[in-house]
């Protein structure tokens, strides 16, 4: 069984003129790739209002609904590329929303993405083409199958 591994680095500082234990330090942190790509990261200002969040930053819930629509869109496209057609464009507006478990603890229970496709050439799918290749790509998608959350494609 071949075994991959993916690395983040998380790192975050506290200011040094902010006591910790009074719970008003800043949740601005960074999320370092080994690409050297950084990320400045924060909770969701709905769990910690700003300042002490950074509204501008990713998220942890944010991070989630982003890999969940972006591993989407990859299988969707080696899928398509494989049955011929041409893809001009994929572009999706993700939503993520979080209720309570069976134990009350808040978790992303749905993912929803909407994907608009740009196809292009002759050879164009049909609409049953196209759900196929979303049902495909939701199997093989490696977050999708490590999320308990539901997971629903507005093709």
């Amino acid at each position: 069984m071949t075994v991959h591994e993916y690395v983040a680095d998380v790192v975050w500082t506290r200011d040094p003129a902010v006591p910790f234990k009074n719970d008003r330090y800043s949740r601005a942190h960074e999320w370092r790739f080994d690409g050297g790509v950084t990320v400045v990261g924060s909770s969701a200002p709905t769990s910690v209002p700003a300042p002490l969040s950074r509204p501008d930053a990713v998220d942890p819930e944010e991070a989630v609904v982003a890999a969940a629509s972006a591993c989407h869109m990859l299988f969707f496209l080696a899928f398509a590329a494989k049955r011929g057609f041409t893809i001009d464009s994929y572009a999706d507006h993700a939503v993520g929303v979080m209720t309570k478990n069976e134990r009350g603890k808040l978790f992303l229970s749905r993912i929803t993405l909407s994907p608009k496709i740009v196809f292009s050439g002759d050879n164009r799918p049909t609409a049953s083409e196209i759900a196929e290749l979303h049902h495909r790509a939701h199997e093989e998608c490696y977050i999708a199958n490590s999320l308990r959350a539901e997971m629903v494609v507005n093709a």
